[in-house]
C-alpha cells in the first residue's frame, strides 16, 4: 500500500493533466458541433478498421469448421443429383423433375461420401493420395473419387478399417474413360507422366472437330464415374499422321496440389452389373 501511495505522489501531475486533458476534449467535442463530426468520423473509420482485423482472425479460426461444413453440404447435394439415379424403363412416360428424391432411392445408382485427404503426392512417377475413410465408413476397392469441384482425381485400391489409398489419375497405370462434352467423341484418358496438370485424351477420331478450351468429361461407360463428371479443358491436339486418331492433351480439372477433401463414389448397382456379365462369361 505503501509503495502505491508513493507511486501516486511521484506521478500525481501526469495523472491530474491527463485528468484535465480527458475532460477537455469531452468538452470540446460535445459543445462543438464541427469538432464533434470530425470525432465521430474518425472514430467511426478506426472501428470499422479494428473491427475488420477482429474480424479477419475470427473468420481464420473459424475456415475448419465452414470447410467441413461445405464438404458435408456438396455431400449432399451430389447425392441429390439426377444423374445418380437410375430409372428402370416401363411403357409408362416418367419425368424426373416431377418426381421428389426421396421417392427414387430404390433407383439410385451413385452413393457420394466426403473424405478428408491425410496424404497426397504429385510429383513422382506413380502418384497417391491417402483418405481419412476406410471399410468401415463404407469404402471399398475400385470406387470412383472425385474433388469438391466434381473434378475426376483417381480409383480407390487399398482399404484398411479407417484409410484408404487413392491411385491417382497422375499414376503411369491410371486409365479413365473420357469423351469431349461438344461433340460426344470418346477416349482414354491417361497421364503424360511429366506435368501434374496435363492428361492425355488418346484415340479420339480425326473426324472430332476440337478447339482449344473445350471440356472433357467422363463417358459414363465406366463403373466407377457417372457420365459428364469433369475430366478437364483441352489444351492442343497432337496429331500424328501416321496414326487415324488424335492424342488431345487435356488441362486437369483437378489441383492435386491443393487437394484437401475428396467425394468417394459407391455405385449401388455396380454388383448387378458384375453379376449378369459373370452369367454371359460362364456359358
Amino acid at each position: 500500500m505503501r509503495n502505491v501511495i508513493i507511486f501516486i505522489r511521484i506521478y500525481f501531475t501526469f495523472f491530474f493533466f491527463l485528468l484535465l486533458m480527458g475532460l477537455s476534449l469531452y468538452l470540446l467535442f460535445s459543445y462543438n458541433k464541427y469538432q464533434n463530426a470530425v470525432y465521430s468520423e474518425v472514430a467511426n473509420e478506426v472501428a470499422g478498421r479494428i473491427n475488420s482485423q477482429v474480424n479477419k482472425v475470427t473468420y481464420y479460426f473459424y475456415l475448419k469448421k465452414t470447410n467441413d461444413s461445405l464438404v458435408h453440404a456438396n455431400e449432399m447435394l451430389y447425392n441429390k443429383l439426377r444423374e445418380d439415379y437410375s430409372i428402370t424403363d416401363t411403357t409408362n412416360r416418367l419425368v424426373i423433375d416431377t418426381l421428389r428424391v426421396d421417392s427414387l432411392e430404390q433407383f439410385r445408382r451413385f452413393l457420394f461420401r466426403e473424405a478428408k485427404v491425410v496424404r497426397n503426392s504429385v510429383s513422382q512417377p506413380n502418384n497417391y493420395i491417402v483418405l481419412h475413410r476406410g471399410r468401415d465408413q463404407g469404402i471399398s476397392q475400385d470406387m470412383g473419387v472425385i474433388a469438391p469441384n466434381s473434378g475426376v482425381a483417381g480409383t480407390v485400391i487399398e482399404v484398411s478399417k479407417n484409410f484408404a489409398v487413392v491411385m491417382s489419375l497422375l499414376h503411369s497405370q491410371s486409365n479413365v474413360s473420357g469423351r469431349l462434352k461438344r461433340g460426344g467423341e470418346t477416349g482414354n484418358l491417361i497421364w503424360d507422366g511429366k506435368n501434374k496438370n496435363i492428361l492425355l485424351l488418346k484415340d479420339v477420331s480425326k473426324s472430332a472437330k476440337i478447339n482449344q478450351g473445350d471440356t472433357v468429361v467422363t463417358s459414363g461407360f465406366s463403373e466407377k464415374f457417372p457420365p459428364g463428371l469433369l475430366l478437364g479443358y483441352v489444351v492442343d491436339i497432337i496429331n500424328d499422321k501416321s496414326s487415324s486418331t488424335y492424342t488431345v492433351r487435356v488441362k486437369s480439372a483437378v489441383d492435386f496440389e491443393t487437394l484437401q477433401f475428396a467425394y468417394v463414389i459407391q455405385n449401388l448397382q455396380k454388383e448387378e452389373v458384375n453379376d449378369l456379365l459373370k452369367k454371359v462369361k460362364s456359358k
